[in-house]
């Protein structure tokens, strides 16, 4: 259950849903944590532990691999963030203590990628589609619990805009080795742009949230559970009801550290404006309209730590 806004959190009692309570408790439950946290953890979700474990496994394959054979799946770079990528990423903000492989969700691009990933295409292709294709449908369940926690008539007008064809989202693995020194940056602070991103890891602690007063914290890793970030897209869709979550990831001086995040995303050419239920409480819009294919040109001209959504709001 989600916890009261009374409550300090901590690493003990940050919010946690099952979803196999009652539909109305669970989505007035991830409500709460996302006005509270913008950030809770999902039980129960209906993933299998196969589907899981294989994705991991298919991540630490590729980064076992020699660094030649990894450039292979394609260097990441700012004009072109996809592919792969190690350590100092890039100049606004996005450093850290890690390698990362970044991927289209789209089945097809998976399916003709995979050949310079892995020695066995067809089994990474398999793998990572089924799990891209059950974790976007966890993610639109979870959009269309919010909409109705949010009282939204139309329960669908967040999730279609991941179940698009054209949807942008992705997939993106991170991979933390150990480090002489315990806790050291792995990734910096940062939102994420996109609507909501589901992340799953293996048995190593290294990620937090940020709370009130820049305090930091933990997350207990889980490879069971899913935890869920609310971003920037969302905010904006909810009209500041519900706040990106800044978080970041720490290494570990004795295991390396895999997390897999899946990014829901809408179309580039998507309108982006919230739903007429969010404007009632102060009767107007706080962010102008806007696509977003203009969101991420102008993201990737940023640092991750600025306000990236103070250029659209309205004046």
């Amino acid at each position: 259950m989600a916890t009261s806004s009374q409550t300090p959190f901590g690493s003990q009692n940050l919010p946690t849903i099952n979803l196999l309570d009652p539909r109305s408790i669970v989505s007035n439950e991830i409500v709460e944590a996302c006005v509270e946290l913008g950030f809770f953890k999902v039980i129960n979700h209906g993933i299998s532990y196969e589907i899981i474990e294989k994705v991991k496994k298919e991540g630490f394959n590729f980064f076992g691999k020699e660094m030649f054979e990894k450039s292979l799946a394609g260097q990441a770079s700012s004009t072109n963030p996809l592919g792969y990528g190690y350590k100092n990423i890039g100049s606004r903000g996005d450093m850290g203590e890690l390698e990362y492989l970044l991927l289209s969700a789209h089945p097809s691009y998976i399916a003709e990628k995979s050949i310079t990933i892995s020695n066995d295409s067809s089994q990474f292709s398999s793998a990572i589609n089924e799990y891209i294709k059950a974790v976007n449908a966890l993610t639109c369940k979870l959009l269309v619990l919010i909409a109705e926690g949010l009282n939204i008539q139309d329960t669908s007008v967040f999730s279609r805009l991941i179940m698009d064809e054209d949807s942008d989202s992705l997939i993106r693995f991170n991979y933390y080795s150990p480090t002489s020194n315990n806790a050291e940056i792995g990734f910096g602070e940062h939102t994420d742009p996109q609507l909501l991103s589901l992340l799953t890891s293996n048995d190593v602690d290294g990620f937090q949230i940020s709370v009130q007063n820049d305090e930091w914290i933990p997350v207990p890793a889980d490879p069971n559970a899913f935890w869920v970030n609310v971003g920037d897209m969302l905010q904006v869709l909810t009209n500041g009801r519900f706040s990106s979550v800044r978080h970041r990831a720490l290494t570990n001086s004795s295991k390396p550290r895999l997390s897999v995040i899946y990014f829901g995303a809408p179309p580039l050419l998507a309108s982006i404006s919230a739903p007429p239920e969010m404007l009632s409480n102060i009767g107007y819009s706080l962010y102008r309209t806007f696509t977003w294919a203009e969101f991420k040109d102008n993201f990737y001209r940023q640092r991750l730590t600025e306000g990236r959504l103070n250029y659209f709001k309205n004046e």
